[in-house]
Parts: C-alpha cells; structure tokens; sequence
C-alpha cells in the first residue's frame, strides 16, 4: 500500500473499500504522479473549507474524489482506460475547484477548466510513461465524457456524479454513514437506458427510494444563495488578486489552496485581505428580493445537481425512478421547484 492510502482518514479508507473491494494494482503509479497529488491539496467543497459559514466534517480532496471515480468505474467495468479517465476527469482542477468557472463566468455548466486535461496529461514525464507502459494512448484516457458510466448528462448516475453525491453526504451533512453506502450502493448494476446507453441503476426500487431520500437532501445546498455567493466571492477575489499581479494564472495550477489563501491574506491591498478575513469569519450569508447598497451583494445562477435513476422493474425493464415512484417523483419535483432569493450578500463591501 502506498503512502497516500497509508494516509488516509478511517472513513474514507472505508468508504473505498465500499466502492471496490480491490485497488488495482496500476492505479497506485498513477496515484504518485505529481500531478495527480497536486489536486490532493485542493479540497471538494470548492472553498468551503475555509470559512465558518459552512462545516464540514472533514477535508476531502480532489484526489480523494477521483480515486473514487476510478474505483467506481473499475468496480462496474474493469476497464483499465475507462478507470484512468475516470482518475484523470479532475486532473486540471484548479484551486477552489468550480469557483473559477464562476471566475469564467461559465457559472451553470461549470466545465470551463476542463480544456487543460489533455495539455497536464501530454507534459507530464511520468504520467506519459506509464501510459507507454500500459500501451495507452492519452486520447483513450483524457476524456471521460466518452464513457458513459463514468460520466453522463443530469439526472443520469454515473460515476462522478455516484461519487461525489455519496461524500457530500459524509463530510459536507451527514445524510447517510458509510453502512448506509454500502447496502445502497450494493443494489446498484450497469443497465441500459432509453437510448440503448449503458447507465448505472438500481436493482430494487426501495433502494432507489432510500438514495433519493438521502441524496435530495443535499442537492438544495448545492443551489443556496450561500453556496452561489461563496464561489462568487472567491472569483472576484481571485480576479482581483491576478488583476493586481498578486497572483498568476499559473499559481491556481501549481499551488496549493492554503498557499494562494495565505497570499490572499498577507495581500498588499488591504482592502483585498481585511476582506478576505471578515469573509473566513463570517457565519451567514444574507438574502434579499433586491440589490443591497454598499455590501458584497452579488445574483449568480447555479448548476441544478440532481439524479433521476434507472429501476429495474419487476418486468425486467428499466424505469426512471419519478416514473415508478411517486414518493420519488415528489421529492425531485420538489428540489425543481426551489427559488432562491435573487441576491445574496455579506455584511460588508468589497468596491
């Protein structure tokens, strides 16, 4: 076992144990690439490690998160190329993840980092030589939007979108525990979707019901005003530091979240850090119908997260769970049915 697992927080070592009960073999040269360990120093909650006004249990990392990809794809597929895109999806991720999309302005599909995977991969001595080693060719693993079961369109379940609602779950509001996991996610296999698509669904529709219940509690954070607005502010924090020469573009991808915040907060411009500083201890976000005068108050759309699963029926066919089941389909019309106050806003100004 290699240093990074030997490292591990406890639930997350059990967790993946949940999500295949072997660690191939090749996956752990692919782990120690500087690359890939780069990204385990840049946390999942896209910044919301860093301030009081959210509280999560534990730091996840982007590494952590596309191990579990990997495992997730190995598990159903055992498909070597298909788990190393799995592996690589977030190898370009900067820091604070898609807050820099926001930065972008690619808000609601929040994918504009994306184009830089195939460049990391290519200049990377030693991710090409292990791809050499494998006889792998870097347009077989740079893209894992070909894969299907490693990623889909919402509300499909794929891997990415499995993995990252299963830990969202455990560190950012505890809706479930791993045994929880465990029997949910052992009633999960590949079936075949409406397009004749490979597609992970569930066995049972009980099942399906328990994810659904689970995971719709977390999708109404993921579009609150204080998620949109914490991404927002470390966008125009961040554009504003490399507007100043603070900082680079390149600083995003070679250091580490806690080095660009200690930047941020040593800054020349005292109005950069001392608000960064109120922004960390702050513990509320505020609403509003209308603009606020003379405050960070910002109208940002989000990216609507949710998953409408594959059942298998008791005909042997494949259903979409809202079709099958009312209880689900009244929590997913639900969470659609959400509006958010159209501004958000600190209690302080940051012109």
């Amino acid at each position: 076992m290699n240093h990074y697992f030997e490292n591990l927080n406890g639930i997350i070592k059990e967790y993946f144990h949940v999500l295949s009960n072997e660690i191939p073999d090749f996956l752990y040269d692919y782990i120690d690439t500087p690359e890939m360990q780069r990204i385990g120093k840049i946390g999942c909650g896209c910044g919301t490690d860093y301030t009081k006004i959210f509280n999560n249990k534990f730091f996840y990392s982007n590494l952590d998160h596309s191990i579990g990809v990997a495992l997730i794809v190995w598990n159903f597929t055992k498909d070597k190329k298909q788990t190393l895109a799995g592996l690589f999806h977030d190898i370009s991720t900067p820091v604070f993840k898609h807050c820099i999309d926001f930065m972008n302005g690619d808000y609601e599909k929040q994918e504009s980092t994306e184009e830089l995977t195939t460049h990391i991969i290519k200049n990377s001595k030693e991710i090409m030589k292990l791809l050499k080693r494998d006889n792998i060719k870097v347009s077989e693993v740079d893209n894992y939007h070909i894969y299907p079961i490693a990623d889909n369109d919402t509300p499909r379940l794929s891997a990415d979108r499995l993995e990252y609602t299963f830990t969202g779950g455990l560190y950012s509001k505890e809706v479930w525990n791993v045994e929880q996991i465990r029997r949910i996610y052992s009633d999960i296999e590949v079936q075949i979707n409406e397009e004749n698509i490979p597609e992970l669904g569930f066995k049972n529709k009980s099942i399906a019901e328990e994810f659904i219940s689970s995971a719709s509690q977390l999708w109404p954070l993921w579009i609150s005003n204080k998620d949109k607005l914490l991404m927002q502010f470390y966008a125009d924090t961040v554009k504003r530091m490399s507007e100043e020469k603070y900082l680079t573009k390149e600083d995003l991808y070679t250091l580490s979240e806690k080095e660009v915040i200690n930047k941020i907060e040593n800054c020349p411009d005292k109005k950069i850090s001392n608000c960064f500083k109120l922004f960390e201890n702050a513990t509320n976000v505020y609403e509003s119908d209308e603009p606020i005068p003379d405050k960070y108050c910002v109208s940002v759309k989000g990216k609507r997260r949710y998953i409408i699963p594959l059942v298998k029926t008791e005909e042997n066919a494949y259903k979409r769970i809202n079709e099958i089941s009312d209880f689900a389909k009244g929590k997913i019309d639900n969470y659609l049915q959400i509006k958010t106050k159209k501004y958000a806003y600190l209690d302080f100004d940051f012109e």
